[in-house]
């Protein structure tokens, strides 16, 4: 029998500016559901996407989503657009965000991924690439995208065929590639506990490891965009308590932890401490420097100082950039770069499309404990890498960041032996010590990172800048 043809949606309604102001960052797109971002936004967006990639002559559009309760009908509604513009649409459905840069790299055509990444469970987002996972931000699309949702009328007329939606399940071939990456065939067993905070890491995981000489003793595998137990931000500690518990009471030889969409990557040693995402960043350098010697390594500005000295010590060319991922995947391709590495927790692989994978950086952490000497801890392992003592990622809430750092550096203007810098927000570098405070391009916080040669040194800066910080606020109350 004949099925009536679908009911045409509306059409399209201007979004506010003081909406989309507070929704499209500088490389992604990410709101509170539904008072920001709901269906027809997401429709909005997809048509958009499809003028902006030409997605009727790119092959398509491969879309993948997270656990939150509102992505399947946002990832749905963003088809809908993609299909209203002529173009077919590839849905992979549930997926971690590097799975769907893989589907975008192994399909050749462009993606996008709905995650609200670590935000709590009331936000959604959109993370958009090109062909071959190349970034989409601010100044490679999401401006574009932003003036047609503002104004709808300025997005091209077309009246030909709808485009097709299909449906593949890539993830044995996603985890598939990944083993080919990094080879743990021949490795020493090892054991791994895994907290995934109810995210997609949860997901991935068992298939990734299926097969491998490792253990894996879970951790709110089930999916949950509720998050029960703890928020999918490892980047907090308060999130790696259970992790650290966990490692300790099964003498697992580490921990590992995944953000709600699994493209970060933070380890817990084998005695429960925490590892700095920079140590991971010179490790991985090291291992894709012996494989690739001489090569460029990307590192963001709050990683470590230690980062550029290792790969200078490996014989590789050290550049460092800004945060933000469209940011260190633009220079990558620039400088063909092998590596990049981010104080988040965001690792980047020339061989996985420049793209950032939580899960590659984890079997690159467990490889290459595997390959050390029988009885070899992953704290001694990293003894090399860890040289200075750090603040970690100190959070504030701000209504106006700008006014707050001007206020900080103008506090430091006059100090002798200090270099300033605004590469990304405010550096202030000394020869012992250096700290940076800038605005996440995500939350309306201030963050700042504090390194310095000793602890002592690192406290008193922390100190004097968080004093500077507080002091501003309260000025401007």
């Amino acid at each position: 029998m004949a099925f009536p043809a679908p009911a045409p949606h509306p059409a399209p309604t201007p979004v506010p500016c003081g909406v989309l102001d507070a929704m499209v960052k500088a490389y992604d797109i990410r709101g509170v559901v539904p008072d920001q971002l709901d269906e027809a936004v997401a429709r909005s967006v997809g048509a958009s996407f499809a003028v902006l990639v030409d997605a009727r002559h790119a092959g398509g559009v491969v879309v993948g989503h997270d656990m939150r309760t509102s992505s399947p009908s946002l990832a749905a509604a963003f088809a809908e657009g993609v299909t209203s513009q002529g173009a077919d649409v590839v849905v992979i459905g549930l997926a971690s965000t590097d799975e769907l840069y893989f589907a975008s790299g192994h399909l050749g055509v462009p993606g996008a991924m709905f995650t609200a990444s670590h935000n709590p469970a009331r936000y959604n987002g959109i993370k958009l690439c090109r062909a071959g996972a190349a970034p989409v931000g601010r100044d490679s699309g999401l401006a574009e995208i932003r003036a047609h949702l503002a104004d709808p009328s300025t997005l091209p007329a077309y009246d030909g065929a709808a485009g097709v939606v299909t449906h593949r399940d890539l993830l044995e071939a996603y985890a598939s590639h990944l083993r080919g990456l990094v080879d743990l065939s021949g490795a020493r067993p090892l054991t791994v506990v895994i907290d995934a905070g109810n995210g997609m890491g949860g997901y991935t995981a068992p298939t990734v490891f299926a097969g491998l000489p490792v253990t894996v003793i879970p951790l709110y595998f089930e999916l949950d965009g509720t998050f029960p137990h703890h928020e999918a931000n490892p980047i907090d500690p308060a999130n790696l308590v259970d992790l650290q518990a966990g490692v300790r009471a099964h003498e697992a030889d580490l921990g590992l932890a995944f953000d709600g969409d699994a493209d970060r990557c933070f380890v817990v040693d084998e005695r429960g401490q925490a590892v700095s995402p920079s140590t991971l960043a010179a490790l991985i350098a090291v291992r894709e420097l012996d494989r690739h010697p001489g090569s460029t390594v990307i590192h963001n500005l709050i990683t470590s100082r230690a980062v550029p000295e290792v790969i200078r010590e490996h014989g590789g060319i050290p550049v460092r950039t800004r945060v933000g991922h469209s940011f260190i995947k633009a220079e990558m391709a620039r400088t063909g770069a092998v590596f990049g590495g981010e104080h988040s927790g965001h690792f980047y692989f020339r061989d996985f499309w420049r793209a950032d994978s939580g899960m590659l950086a984890a079997l690159h952490v467990l490889a290459e404990l595997a390959a050390a000497p029988a009885g070899t801890t992953l704290s001694s392992l990293l003894v090399g890498y860890q040289r200075y003592a750090d603040s970690g990622e100190i959070n504030t809430t701000a209504a106006d960041p700008v006014a707050v750092s001007a206020s900080v550096e103008a506090a430091y203007a006059g100090r002798s032996a200090v270099e300033v810098d605004h590469l990304d927000g405010l550096t202030v570098s000394a020869p012992d010590w250096w700290f940076n405070l800038r605005a996440s391009n995500t939350e309306p916080l201030l963050r700042l990172n504090v390194e310095a040669d000793t602890a002592t040194q690192m406290a008193g800066v922390r100190d004097d800048v968080l004093a500077l910080v507080r002091s501003a606020l309260a000025g401007a109350a």
